[in-house]
């Protein structure tokens, strides 16, 4: 593991961005989209989802709520870090958290991404958002190092868990438990180059991540289905669509679902869109109960999780994990990025 005990001043929050207003919606979306080619209209259909909630994405704010957890338990263990806040695609924009990082003599900082997952978008570009971000400061950037992968640590997987109980408590006990994580293409979910070899995958690590969950919380039988695909029909993507599942399970005569949101560490606009509003009506177009478990970012596991990945780095602590799965970072157990790993496809 890389040794950055002595060095390390600070911890950089890195997540995905989101609009605070309807005006930013549209350049938030065309942020999003840039280097894609994207019709128009769709991007006006999803910015109809953005402005059901007055154009202001809840992840600002849920990652905001999260910095003040994470400062507190880095108090609570003894490391006095300053954390930053930075997004890929909408302000506080990494750039000029960067910048600001700088200009505060930070030398050299951990970086938390906001995703659990190996792929493109959930690792491979937080690595291109923060190269992009020291380019842009120039030579007196401060070096930046993103932490590991942590779809099966412990405290992730406890938080999870107990939301899944609590979200069963509230149902009926005939309902079935379906897991949903993001889609992505076929291909994109392949392009991890060396990495699959290894078996370092998106779809195997969610799969592993609900896995873990369902037999924390005692559940034999459970379903792994996806969510919040976009593109041409044409293209591939992991299948079942959550939508479609719940079709098939009412075909079945499924009374009820409890949807646990795995791949998701807080409720973005894919949670409260996506689920709250478009599962949930088709469920009850279907006659179906619908319960949807909460996203564990508002646990506070899940802010001591971050400071166990921050320890891993700063004070070599062992890193602790539930699986064998294999995951990438620069923890203990985290195997490094290598070249043509998780490449976008286009």
């Amino acid at each position: 593991m890389q040794q950055i005990s002595a060095l390390t001043d600070a911890l950089l929050v890195l997540s995905f961005g989101g609009p605070e207003g309807p005006d930013e919606v549209r350049p938030f979306l065309e942020n999003v989209t840039r280097g894609r080619v994207v019709p128009p209209q769709r991007l006006d259909e999803v910015a109809q989802h953005y402005l059901h909630f007055g154009g202001v994405s809840p992840i600002n704010r849920c990652n905001r709520t999260l910095i003040i957890a994470i400062e507190q338990a880095l108090a609570t263990a003894g490391l006095d870090l300053p954390v930053y806040f930075g997004n890929r695609n909408w302000h506080p924009m990494v750039e000029d958290t960067v910048v600001a990082m700088t200009a505060d003599g930070v030398r050299r900082a951990v970086v938390f991404a906001t995703s659990a997952w190996a792929g493109y978008s959930g690792c491979r570009q937080y690595h291109e958002d923060i190269a992009r971000a020291r380019l842009a400061v120039g030579p007196g950037a401060p070096e930046l190092v993103k932490l590991r992968q942590f779809f099966d640590h412990p405290l992730f997987i406890a938080a999870c868990a107990d939301a899944l109980r609590t979200a069963r408590e509230q149902a009926d006990p005939s309902a079935r438990v379906v897991f949903t994580a993001h889609s992505v293409p076929l291909a994109a979910d392949a392009a991890a180059g060396l990495a699959a070899e290894r078996g370092h995958r998106y779809s195997r690590q969610v799969t592993e991540a609900a896995r873990l969950v369902a037999a924390a919380v005692g559940v034999d039988s459970y379903d792994v289905v996806w969510q919040s695909r976009s593109g041409p029909p044409q293209v591939p993507w992991l299948e079942p669509d959550v939508i479609d599942h719940l079709d098939t399970l009412h075909a079945q005569g499924v009374p009820g679902v409890v949807v646990a949101p795995v791949g998701f560490v807080s409720d973005h606009l894919e949670v409260v869109w996506d689920l709250d509003q478009e599962a949930r009506q088709r469920a009850a177009s279907l006659g179906m109960d619908f319960v949807r478990a909460a996203t564990p970012a508002t646990d506070p596991r899940f802010a001591e999780m971050v400071v166990e990945l921050v320890a891993e780095q700063v004070r070599n602590a062992p890193a602790r994990r539930c699986s064998q799965v294999p995951a990438a970072g620069q923890g203990v157990n985290g195997m490094p990025c290598v070249a043509h790993c998780c490449e976008p496809v286009r």
